[in-house]
C-alpha cells in the first residue's frame, strides 16, 4: 500500500496499489504473527499454519508460471510463503510473545524484503532486455529498409544527374506518404540546383504516381543537400476543412493548407503581405475563404475585405450574423470586421486604414520605447488589421480612373504601414508580368500561393516563385491544388481544405468572442466612417439585394432604375471623360425636351402645381433640400456627427455617405454653414475637412 499526501486532507490510503519490497515484506510478517498469536490463544492445530502456507506457494508458483515470471521469481515467493507458515507453526507451539520468536520473525521478514527486491530487478532487467531486442529488430529491419532506399537514390541520381552522393540519413515521414533524403554533395562546388532542376526526370524514373515529386532543397548548410520524396499522392482527395476552431495567432502562424506529406503548412504574416493566384477554376474563391477562416479564429487580427464583385467573397462571413433589421443577431458578430463592395466604400476603407496607420505611428511612440522595439507591438488589445482585397492584382494594373486611384492608396498602405501593424493579401486571376510586374508586390508579398487547377496559360511559376526550379504546373491538376512558398517554407506542392457554406456559418458562431475590438487610439483615427461601418443604410444591400452595392454613377446599360440625369452626380467630371460624355448627352436630352414640352415651374414660382399639358416635371435640377435659413433638415445631424469626430473634423464625402446626400449639396450646405460660423474649414488640399468651433 501507498499513501497519496492531498493538500488540506492529510494522507491517504490507496488500497488498489501492489506491494513493494518492503510493504510485501511487512504485510507478510504481521500476518504471520498475527496467525500465530491468535491460533496460540484459541487453540488451533499448528498443522492448518502449515497447510496455508503450502497452498499458498502452490498459488503462486501457479500464477508465475501463468504470467511468465522468472524462475528465480517464482522461488522466492513460494519461499516466502513456506518459511512464513513454518515460523508460524512453530510460533504457536512454542509461543510468539518470546523474543526468540520476535527476532526470528524480524530476520524471516528482511530476508523475504531482499530476496523480493532482488528478483524483481531481474524481472525488470528482462523486460527492458526484451524491449530492446524488439527495438533491435525493428531498426535491424528499418535500417534495412533505409539502406536499400539510400542506394536505389543514389544510384538514380548518379544516373539521371551525373552527381555521385552520399547518403547521411534517410528520414521516414509519420504520415507514410513519403521520406527525406539527407546527403552529402560531392567536392568541386556542386550545388543542389543540379537536383532540383532535374526533379522531373528523378520523379519519372523512380515511377512515382501523379501529384507525387522528388523536391531537392538547400540541406543545414551549402555542401549538403535534401530530397523530399513523395509517395503516395495526398493532393488527389479532397479534405474539409479542420473542424478545430480554436484560437490562433499572428506569432504561431495560421493555417492556409497541406503539403504532400499531409503537415499543415502556416504563415506568420505580422510583417508579410501575402499574394494568391489562381485562374477561374482553380478554387481560388475557397482559398479566400480558407484565409478568412483562419483570420476569423486570431485573436489578434481584424480582417477588412474589399470586393468589387458584389462584395462575393465577404458576404457569406457577414450574413449569418446580421438580422432583417439592419443589426446583429444576438450574441454573433461577423467574421470580418469590414465589408466593402463599392469603389466609394473601399475608398473609404482604404482612407481610414492609412488614416490608422499614421495616427499610431505618433500615439505608440511610447510604448514602442517602452518595449524596445520599432514595430508596434500587435495583441488582442492592439490588433492587426489585415486588408483582403480579392482580384487586387488586377485593380494594381488597371488603367480605369476609379481603380487607379484606389491603387494608389493600396500601394500605400503596403509602403507605409508594415511596422503599424497593417498588411494585405491580394489575389490575382493569373501568374503574369503584367500583374506581378510590380516591384512593390514582388518585394512585400513574400507569402506566395499560385492554384492551377491543371491551368497552363497565364501560368508562369518562374515568376510567382524566381529562383525555384522544378515545378510544373501538370504536377497540381486539381482543384485547390498548387505552390506555396513563404519565408518560412520553400516553394512546394500543396493544397488548400474544402470550405463549405455550413462551416463559414459554424466558424462566425465559434469564433464570435474570439474577435478583438479595434484599439482606443486607432478608432479615434479611423473616426465616424468606421464607427458607422454596420449602420442600416449602409449594410441594407448585404440583406435583402434590395439596395445595389453597385456605385451610383456606375449603372450598368440595361439596369433598372429609370432616366439617369448627371445632376444626381457628384462634381463635374474631367473633359473627354467617359462621365463628361453621358453629361453631355443628359443636357442634349434636356434641351430637347425643354424645347418640346417646356420646363417644370421652380419652386417660389408663380405656380407649384404644373398645369396640364406644361411638360415633364425634372425636378431633380432642383436644390435636393428646401433649405430654411438655416440650411437643410439634415444638416444638423451632419454638424452633431462633426462635433463627435473632435478635432479630425470629418470630410464632405464621408458626410455625404452619412446623410446619404450628393457629396455637391453636401459641400454646398457645409460650406454656408462655415460662413455662418457653424463649422470651420480646415484647408489641406485632399485632405481638407470641417471641424466644429468646439474642436477648431
Amino acid at each position: 500500500m501507498t499513501t497519496n499526501t492531498q493538500a488540506g486532507t492529510g494522507p491517504v490510503w490507496d488500497w488498489s496499489a501492489g506491494h513493494g519490497p518492503v510493504t510485501g515484506a511487512l504485510s507478510a510478517t504481521t500476518g504471520a504473527f498475527a496467525l500465530a498469536t491468535t491460533g496460540a490463544a484459541t487453540g488451533m492445530p499448528p498443522g492448518w499454519a502449515l497447510a496455508a502456507g503450502t497452498a499458498g506457494a502452490v498459488g503462486h508458483a501457479i500464477a508465475g508460471v501463468r504470467v511468465r515470471n522468472m524462475g528465480r521469481t517464482i522461488a522466492t515467493r513460494a519461499a516466502s510463503w513456506l518459511v512464513g507458515a513454518g515460523w508460524t507453526t512453530w510460533a504457536m507451539i512454542t509461543g510468539p510473545l518470546t523474543w526468540a520468536a520476535l527476532g526470528s520473525l524480524a530476520t524471516i521478514g528482511i530476508g523475504i524484503g531482499a530476496a523480493a527486491r532482488s528478483s524483481a530487478l531481474w524481472e525488470e532487467a528482462r523486460e527492458l532486455e526484451a524491449i530492446a531486442a524488439d527495438e533491435r529488430q525493428v531498426a535491424a529491419e528499418l535500417s534495412a529498409e533505409r539502406r536499400a532506399i539510400a542506394a536505389e537514390w543514389v544510384d538514380r541520381i548518379q544516373r539521371v544527374c551525373g552527381i555521385t552522393l552520399r547518403v547521411l540519413a534517410v528520414e521516414m515521414w509519420p504520415t507514410g506518404t513519403g521520406f527525406t533524403i539527407d546527403a552529402e554533395l560531392p567536392p568541386g562546388g556542386t550545388t543542389y540546383d543540379k537536383i532540383a532542376g532535374q526533379a522531373s526526370q528523378l520523379s519519372a524514373d523512380a515511377r512515382l504516381p501523379h501529384g507525387c515529386t522528388a523536391i531537392a532543397s538547400q540541406g543545414i548548410h551549402q555542401g549538403r543537400v535534401l530530397i523530399d520524396v513523395t509517395t503516395v499522392n495526398v493532393l488527389v482527395e479532397e479534405r474539409t476543412y479542420p473542424s478545430n476552431y480554436g484560437p490562433l495567432s499572428l506569432y504561431t502562424g495560421i493555417p492556409w493548407g497541406y503539403r504532400t506529406n499531409a503537415a499543415e503548412i502556416c504563415v506568420y504574416l505580422r510583417e508579410q503581405c501575402a499574394l494568391v493566384v489562381g485562374p477561374t477554376g482553380s478554387g481560388k474563391t475557397n482559398m479566400v475563404h480558407v484565409i478568412l477562416a483562419g483570420f476569423a479564429r486570431t485573436t489578434d487580427v481584424l480582417t477588412w475585405v474589399i470586393d468589387l464583385n458584389a462584395g462575393s467573397a465577404g458576404l457569406p462571413w457577414v450574413r449569418p450574423a446580421l438580422n432583417a433589421n439592419g443589426g446583429f443577431v444576438e450574441d454573433l458578430q461577423p467574421g470580418v470586421d469590414w465589408l466593402a463592395s463599392t469603389h466609394d466604400e473601399a475608398l473609404l476603407m482604404l482612407n481610414t486604414a492609412l488614416a490608422v496607420g499614421h495616427h499610431r505611428k505618433v500615439a505608440y511612440q511610447d510604448l514602442m520605447a517602452e518595449r524596445n522595439t520599432d514595430q508596434l507591438p500587435i495583441s488582442a488589445k492592439i490588433p492587426q488589421i489585415m486588408l483582403v482585397i480579392d482580384e487586387g492584382a488586377e485593380i494594381l494594373t488597371s488603367t480605369d480612373r476609379k481603380l487607379k486611384e484606389l491603387a494608389k492608396k493600396i500601394l500605400e498602405v503596403i509602403r507605409m504601414l508594415r511596422a503599424m501593424g497593417i498588411r494585405t493579401v491580394l489575389t490575382a486571376l493569373g501568374a503574369t508580368g503584367s500583374v506581378l510586374g510590380n516591384l512593390m508586390i514582388r518585394r512585400e508579398a513574400k507569402t506566395r500561393v499560385c492554384l492551377t487547377g491543371g491551368e497552363v496559360e497565364g501560368m508562369d511559376l518562374g515568376k510567382v516563385f524566381p529562383g525555384v526550379r522544378g515545378l510544373k504546373v501538370d504536377q497540381a491538376p486539381y482543384k485547390g491544388a498548387g505552390f506555396m512558398g513563404t519565408p518560412e517554407s520553400p516553394a512546394g506542392l500543396f493544397k488548400n481544405w474544402r470550405i463549405l457554406p455550413n462551416q463559414i456559418r459554424d466558424i462566425v458562431a465559434a469564433t464570435t468572442d474570439l474577435h478583438p475590438q479595434l484599439d482606443k487610439v486607432s478608432r479615434q483615427a479611423a473616426g465616424i466612417a468606421y464607427a458607422t461601418r454596420w449602420d442600416a443604410d449602409r449594410t441594407a444591400w448585404m440583406r435583402d439585394g434590395a439596395h445595389s452595392p453597385v456605385d451610383n454613377d456606375r449603372q450598368e446599360p440595361g439596369s433598372a432604375g429609370g432616366l439617369k440625369l448627371s445632376a444626381l452626380r457628384d462634381g463635374q467630371p474631367p473633359t473627354g471623360s467617359p462621365r463628361a460624355d453621358e453629361d453631355a448627352l443628359a443636357r442634349k436630352f434636356m434641351e430637347q425636351i425643354d424645347a418640346k414640352f417646356g420646363t417644370a415651374p421652380e419652386p417660389g414660382g408663380e405656380s407649384e402645381q404644373p398645369s396640364a399639358g406644361q411638360g415633364l416635371n425634372l425636378s431633380a435640377l432642383r436644390a435636393e433640400d428646401n433649405e430654411s435659413a438655416g440650411g437643410p433638415a439634415w444638416l444638423t445631424e451632419a454638424v452633431d456627427a462633426i462635433e463627435s469626430a473632435g478635432a479630425m473634423g470629418m470630410k464632405p464625402s464621408a458626410v455625404a455617405d452619412l446623410v446619404g446626400r450628393s457629396r455637391q449639396a453636401v459641400r454646398d450646405a457645409l460650406k454656408a454653414a462655415a460662413e455662418r460660423g457653424e463649422l470651420v474649414y480646415r484647408d489641406n488640399g485632399p485632405h481638407s475637412v470641417y471641424v466644429h468651433p468646439d474642436h477648431a
